[in-house]
């Protein structure tokens, strides 16, 4: 019986780190359209997912996450600290730990088929919505109506497009990746 645990290999946490301080340098970069910018996160996020495993994915995440809360200026806006994380907003960078767990469960039972992956994320999207809209009503003591005005209506078409180039450049960048041997054939 094998009770081997899988480990990350040094050139797997390499590109997990890589990953970390991508979300790192484009997640605070924001296009101001409201009360609410428009992030690069979950465009980074998608891209994570894509190239690497869900549980890689999730490190390189709670690491972002983990250097935010710290108060390093990695979140939406160059802020950070547990404030923001605590905050109204908040609940959309927790719910990205759901995005990434479902997005990468459907990549992997679909064996990455582009047009699944895809639906995968937008669905996978539709879960950090449901999670930040719940934790923003309950916040900002606001209907659902308002909160679905104000956090995700304007934002549909750009997480669209970042999903769209998300999946069209991970696909290119795993493949490149695994040419390297720096990532295994299998997710």
């Amino acid at each position: 019986m094998n009770t081997a645990k899988k480990r990350f290999t040094i050139y797997q946490l390499s590109v997990c780190a890589l990953m970390a301080a991508l979300m790192c340098v484009l997640g605070p970069m924001s296009i101001p359209i409201g009360p609410i910018p428009v992030s690069l996160i979950n465009f980074v996020i998608f891209l994570t997912v894509y190239v690497l495993s869900t549980k890689a994915a999730v490190t390189s995440y709670l690491i972002y996450l983990l250097i935010g809360t710290a108060g390093m200026g990695v979140f939406t806006g160059y802020e950070g600290g547990i404030g923001k994380l605590a905050g109204p907003t908040g609940g959309y960078l927790v719910g990205y730990i759901f995005a990434i767990l479902l997005c990468g469960f459907i990549m992997k039972k679909s064996h990455s088929n582009t047009v699944i992956t895809i639906i995968g994320m937008i669905v996978a999207n539709m879960v950090a919505y449901l999670f930040g809209t719940v934790w923003f009503v309950l916040q900002m003591q606001c209907d659902v109506w308002y909160a679905l005005t104000v956090c995700v209506f304007p934002f549909i078409p750009f997480d669209i497009a970042k999903i769209l180039i998300a999946s069209a450049l991970g696909k290119t960048l795993r493949t490149v990746l695994i040419k390297s041997h720096l990532l295994p054939e299998q997710k």
